[in-house]
């Protein structure tokens, strides 16, 4: 494993020329491996393994969206799509890739599937961290292990196409065999991993869902929404105002701060621009930081995941969500928003 030096802090780093696919596909030769849910990482997961030569199986409920969508990727009823129950039978390493709730609902099958010496992965830590709210509890005698690609399954399978990969964290929650470490790997380079960097269970779901509520989702639209309205209600056109607020970052900014970093940006901009974005910068943060600090602690309180279990089991929680989702659409920023990508050149 390597030691790299992340602004100098050292941290053990696995590469894929350290880790190469031959490599892997010897760790896991002898394996059947099940990918249990069709959802948002299941079907990147599952087709990248294929693809690299893995035996590889899917465990879905029949009959759903999920199955249809799995029947239409090339899965074949009986030989490498089954049921749920079925498909952890066979398998010798269970990659449970279900959604948090799904997990919760489906964890008396997997258990009973969990005989000693296999292997249970996850993707996230968030039902075995907040296991007193989810009862995910494995039993002692298999390998529990983690791989989080650090992206959408979508994207994940996207890279993978263009030969590419996403960064993945990995960590290792009990290592019955004395071989988790080496097979979480092995799963990781089989699933496209760019490379992957260390953490553990509790680590992996606290900056997760920190992540999705913060900078990644909630913090990103709420700043898009705030700056869109004021500029809106100082006389701003909604193409003027969606251009300066989203369009510009989204198409052009962001794509530079990737390949270069912020840095880069800023030496590359016009002092106009270098001078304010560094002069008000400091202002966001100080704003930011308290409600970063609030939201963190909502996490590893186990409040956050309290309130999504509750929240999710809801019977018309679907209904609830097409309600909000509905109002997002539909509100002047995304309407305008949908208009200026219409606009986009088309090559």
């Amino acid at each position: 494993m390597a030691q790299i030096n992340f602004g100098g802090v050292e941290e053990r780093v696995v590469l894929r020329e350290e880790f190469p696919l031959e490599k892997a596909k010897e760790v896991l030769k002898n394996d059947t491996i099940a990918v249990i849910g069709y959802g948002v990482q299941g079907p990147g997961q599952a087709m990248n393994l294929r693809d690299n030569g893995f035996n590889v199986i899917v465990g879905q409920r029949i009959g759903g969206k999920s199955w249809e969508k799995a029947l239409a990727d090339g899965w074949k009823p009986g030989q490498t799509l089954f049921e749920i129950n079925e498909a952890c039978e066979k398998a010798s390493v269970i990659m449970y890739l279900l959604s948090d709730a799904g997990q919760i609902d489906s964890w008396h099958t997997i258990e009973g599937n969990l005989t000693e010496g296999k292997t249970l992965y996850f993707s996230h830590g968030f039902g075995v961290t907040f296991h007193e709210q989810t009862g995910i509890i494995p039993p002692k005698n298999v390998d529990v292990v983690l791989v989080a690609p650090k992206g959408s399954g979508t994207s994940l399978r996207r890279l993978f196409l263009k030969g590419e990969g996403i960064n993945s964290s990995f960590a290792i929650y009990q290592d019955f065999t004395g071989k988790a470490e080496e097979r979480a790997l092995a799963l990781g380079i089989g699933v496209g991993s760019g490379y992957l960097f260390e953490t553990d269970f509790k680590k992996e779901v606290y900056s997760d869902l920190t992540g999705e509520r913060g900078i990644l989702m909630g913090a990103l639209a709420g700043m898009f929404e705030a700056q869109y309205q004021v500029l809106r209600s100082k006389g701003h056109s909604p193409s003027e105002a969606f251009n300066e607020t989203v369009e510009e970052l989204t198409q052009s900014l962001m794509p530079l701060v990737s390949e270069n970093g912020m840095d880069w940006m800023y030496a590359n901009t016009s002092v106009t621009a270098q001078r304010g974005a560094l002069d008000w910068k400091n202002k966001f943060r100080d704003a930011a930081l308290p409600v970063f600090n609030q939201l963190y602690e909502e996490v590893v309180s186990g409040r956050e995941a309290k309130r999504v279990i509750e929240e999710g089991s809801k019977a018309d929680y679907r209904e609830k969500l097409e309600e909000e989702l509905k109002e997002i659409r539909e509100s002047e920023l995304w309407q305008a928003g949908k208009a200026v990508r219409s606009l986009r050149p088309k090559l």
